[in-house]
């Protein structure tokens, strides 16, 4: 009986210069025992004798099969990789029989290592240390399998910016923007607490749930309980089941605004027959009326209905979007969906009632495109922010705000007509020709779509400071 000691679970070198050798000798699987221990595995026990060479080759999807296979937890892996490789000279085509137990056993295996660091980089959920020297970020993680090492690259990639470490029972990688260090596994107890960003995160997260397309099932195979612990968003799971059947339903009960008969039909005669240049509505209500039977631009062709703006009229405060998003194409109303709650948690912060300023969009039709079932955003061009800019212009007229915030280059684009970089004017009152001052910032769909933690929390908190800005310019902020 042969005994083969490897350094470690995951030796991949060292079960790789093993096998060669074993199956040069011609040791067959039934007399190897694979084991795993701290000192080094001695080659020359195991060196084929003289006179027989130890050089073979393998098909390459071999290998690559058991580099994977290899991080499994299974504990006859490293046998059952052998008895492939033995295999291979006698059934060199073995590794293409779909049907052959022992190859699909490794294949599953292979797959499921495959699962698990997919699963690690969509559940790692980094906490600030706190007392650090260095701005340092941590994660606590318990990976199916022993993927640390090598899903550590794609956060180096990911994160490169900030320093950050990742501790699991298995092993731990840390990065300091320059280099990646791998050190022994650790305690849960070593994990940091919950820093202030998990609140953040929770929002982020229940501001993307939608209830009409609850499928608990598939949630749990998308993100198995195993990693709920883990998920600072896991607290919420259980109420948003609980109540999805009742906000769907709410969802559907909801209609848009309507305006009246008479005004509906003045829109559209001046739809057909007038210029737009001429007959400037009088009121918000003409302006709503127009927007739905607005042709201005092709966007109303796939949108479910035009958006216009609502709030306080006048109001001392107005703020610019972009465009309606999917849901508040469907529900008529500007800032509902996820972006729309950010928004309103920024503004919560910033302490600005929502109920006295005015919100609005640049453009008032959903410009998007299909993918399988879900409609995805497609920023307007500027032909058609130009085209929507009548409509934006006549509410400007209407409320009279005396602070314009710009929410995006899109709205910048719409309220000021020229291009306005976010980065280089965010934070610096711009005068307006209607003699408003100007703000511009960051969109809330921006801090959704940043997958950077500690960037998203640097952009959120500006954003909280740009709307106490603008209240504090428009009289609502003491």
């Amino acid at each position: 009986m042969r005994v083969v000691r490897l350094a470690s679970e995951i030796d991949f070198a060292g079960w790789r210069a093993a096998a060669r050798a074993l199956r040069a000798e011609g040791v067959e699987p039934q007399a190897v025992v694979w084991t795993v221990e701290r000192e080094l595995f001695d080659l020359d026990t195991l060196a084929p004798p003289c006179g027989k060479p130890a050089n073979f080759t393998v098909p390459a999807a071999f290998v690559e099969l058991a580099e994977q296979v290899i991080l499994h937890r299974a504990p006859d892996r490293l046998a059952l990789l052998y008895r492939i490789l033995w295999r291979l000279e006698r059934e060199p085509r073995l590794i293409d029989n779909p049907a052959d137990p022992d190859m699909a056993r490794a294949r599953d295996m292979a797959k499921a290592v495959s699962r698990s660091a997919h699963k690690m980089k969509a559940f790692v959920r980094f906490r600030l240390v706190e007392g650090a020297a260095t701005e340092t970020y941590a994660a606590w993680f318990e990976p199916a399998h022993r993927v640390t090492e090598a899903t550590a690259p794609f956060f180096a990639r990911r994160f490169t910016a900030m320093d950050w470490t990742i501790l699991t029972p298995d092993a731990c990688v840390a990065w300091d923007r320059e280099r990646l260090m791998v050190s022994e596994g650790a305690d849960p107890a070593d994990a940091p607490a919950e820093d202030a960003q998990e609140e953040l995160w929770r929002t982020y997260y229940a501001s993307i749930f939608n209830p009409a397309r609850l499928n608990p099932r598939q949630m749990r195979q998308e993100m198995p309980k195993r990693y709920w612990r883990n998920l600072p968003e896991a607290r919420l799971i259980p109420e948003l089941i609980e109540t999805a059947q009742e906000r769907a339903t709410a969802m559907v009960a909801s209609t848009p605004r309507q305006p009246s008969d008479r005004v509906l039909k003045a829109a559209l005669r001046h739809s057909r027959d007038a210029a737009y240049g001429t007959g400037a509505p009088t009121t918000l209500e003409e302006i709503q009326a127009g927007v739905s039977v607005c042709r201005r631009c092709d966007l109303w062709r796939d949108a479910t209905q035009g958006v216009p703006g609502e709030g306080a009229s006048p109001a001392p405060l107005m703020f610019v979007g972009e465009q309606p998003g999917d849901q508040e194409d469907l529900a008529g109303t500007p800032f509902v969906g996820p972006a729309g709650q950010m928004f309103n948690k920024a503004l919560a912060e910033a302490g600005v009632p929502r109920d006295r300023t005015f919100v609005t969009n640049a453009v008032k039709h959903f410009k998007h495109e299909p993918r399988g079932k879900r409609r995805i955003h497609k920023t307007p061009d500027r032909g058609e922010v130009t085209a929507c800019r009548w409509w934006l212009d006549a509410e400007r007229r209407l409320v009279r705000p005396r602070v314009i915030v710009m929410l995006g280059a899109t709205a910048a684009l719409g309220v000021t007509g020229k291009p306005t970089p976010i980065a280089a004017n965010r934070g610096q009152p711009l005068q307006l020709a209607d003699q408003a001052q100007g703000l511009v910032t960051y969109h809330p769909s921006f801090l959704l779509r940043v997958p950077d933690e500690a960037t998203r929390a640097r952009a959120y908190a500006e954003l909280v400071d740009d709307l106490r800005q603008a209240g504090s310019l428009a009289g609502l902020v003491t």
